[in-house]
């Protein structure tokens, strides 16, 4: 998981991974976890305009 959100913080938000990965522990759950939660809402939205589309 720390990976894969290390990768993400490369691409969308232009942090270096070594930079997340320096990160105590308690701040990295939470750019895990908000992360997370921004992926989710990506994930409904298209789920919703890809509903809208087929009407």
């Amino acid at each position: 998981m720390e990976a894969n959100v290390a990768y993400y913080c490369l691409h969308k938000l232009h942090k270096w991974p070594h930079e997340f990965l320096e990160l105590d522990i308690d701040e990295q759950a939470f750019v895990m976890a908000a992360v997370e939660m921004k992926l989710e809402r990506d994930k409904k939205e298209a789920q919703r305009l890809k509903k809208g589309k087929k009407r």
